[in-house]
């Protein structure tokens, strides 16, 4: 840790992550319960404002990386978590004040995603910036660690919150956690170099970042595999909110079940810690051995829960479900995170986080509605076994290409010793 934190600017960087993270598990309880409570949507509407946030990433993500490439990244960072914060105070206000419908909310949100998705390929693309190759692992560990702790108490403080005060109460509280975030962002202090002049020209901009991840030997096959277990995950998790929410326990009002929701979801935060403590361990071994583990388990994970019975026993199936999928998650994540940045150039580092990840979570934007369909006319459980189907197909794809060959950079050779005179 000593380590780590020696490198100028990564303390504040992993300090502010780190708290507008415990907030965002508040919005994580308080959307649907807002959408369901509070507008009296069906399923299918659950499932189009879960996919409204995510439309931004499959429409603008590849112009996200272009400008975390041409500009400084930290005022990026700075702006769109103080934007984020004035966007999510707006919502909470409005479904405070009754003005708030489905049709409003879905613009909102896909306007915060739109926020979230710039951020990400600048903040994903900044820490290359304040820690060298070899410490990117560790340093991605750490943070997920500490967004793994705040998933083991966020989602219970928020299932919480929502219940003692009220959906639109709690994304005011993650409203003041991203201003807390921009403000210390901003007071990072270590130089950032500024992009050379050059002249731009946007396709050619897109298309270097499009070619460098796809056909790159690894990184080609694991974001096309990964972006089919985003596909199928985001169908398990939609159906998977609704029937913890409405399906598990018919008679619980959905204000109770959104306690339950959270410590459900804390209980995928224990996983996550223990997994993030093993992925250094597990890492050393071949980043790819961590990232095919993952897939391989995630889809035992959601098959436990698409089994799931209603009434005391359900409920611990559904908490073992997500502790078994973060687990793996949190094995695999910094892995993946350390391999991408560390096998990048610099001049590539936006374009290429931001083509992986505006695809990740662009697939949202069609498995978070399909779910929502998919539970409506099949049933909860019936929709997330037909994720998993999915899930096993992406996993089977992915253990039989070159993924399995990923390595982490090994660290630099210390300079030897000047000698005597």
């Amino acid at each position: 840790m000593t380590r780590l934190f020696g490198h100028p600017g990564y303390a504040r960087f992993w300090t502010a992550d780190t708290v507008s993270t415990f907030g965002t598990y508040l919005t994580t309880v308080a959307l649907p319960i807002l959408v369901i409570v509070t507008l009296h949507a069906g399923d299918a509407e659950v499932g189009l404002v879960n996919g409204a946030r995510w439309a931004p990433y499959l429409i603008f993500g590849l112009l996200a990386g272009v400008v975390a490439d041409r500009y400084r990244r930290r005022p990026i960072l700075v702006a769109t978590d103080l934007a984020r914060a004035a966007l999510l105070a707006l919502v909470a206000v409005l479904a405070l004040a009754g003005a708030l419908g489905v049709g409003l909310l879905m613009a909102l949100v896909a306007a915060f995603g739109a926020l979230s998705l710039l951020y990400e390929a600048a903040h994903q693309s900044y820490l290359p910036r304040l820690v060298p190759p070899a410490d990117l692992t560790r340093a991605n560990a750490r943070m997920e660690q500490s967004g793994s702790l705040a998933q083991t108490t966020g989602p219970f403080l928020g299932g919480a919150v929502v219940a003692a005060v009220g959906a639109p109460v709690a994304l005011l509280l993650d409203a003041v956690s991203y201003l807390g975030s921009g403000l210390l962002l901003a007071t990072i202090r270590r130089p950032e170099p500024v992009p050379a002049p050059t002249r731009r020209h946007l396709r050619r901009e897109l298309r270097e970042g499009l070619a460098w991840v796809y056909r790159h030997r690894v990184l080609g096959p694991y974001a096309l595999t990964l972006h089919a277990r985003f596909l199928f995950a985001s169908m398990a998790s939609t159906a998977f909110t609704l029937l913890v929410v409405r399906g598990l326990d018919p008679g619980l009002p959905p204000e109770r079940a959104a306690v339950g929701l959270g410590v459900v979801l804390a209980l995928g935060g224990v996983g996550a810690v223990l997994g993030n403590g093993l992925s250094h361990r597990v890492g050393r071994h071949g980043a790819g051995r961590a990232i095919l583990l993952e897939r391989v388990v995630e889809p035992l994970g959601w098959a436990l829960a698409a089994l799931t019975v209603t009434g005391p026993a359900g409920w611990i199936m559904v908490g073992a479900s997500q502790f078994v999928i973060w687990l793996a998650l949190g094995v695999s994540g910094p892995n993946e995170m350390g391999y991408r940045q560390a096998v990048t150039p610099d001049r590539l580092q936006g374009r290429m986080n931001a083509t992986i990840r505006s695809l990740n979570w662009g697939m949202l934007t069609v498995g978070a509605p399909v779910g929502g369909l998919l539970a409506a006319h099949l049933g909860y459980r019936a929709a997330i076994g037909v994720a998993v189907a999915g899930l096993a197909v992406a996993a089977t794809v992915a253990v039989l290409s070159p993924v399995r060959d990923a390595r982490h950079p090994e660290p630099a050779a210390p300079e030897p010793a000047p000698a005597p005179r």
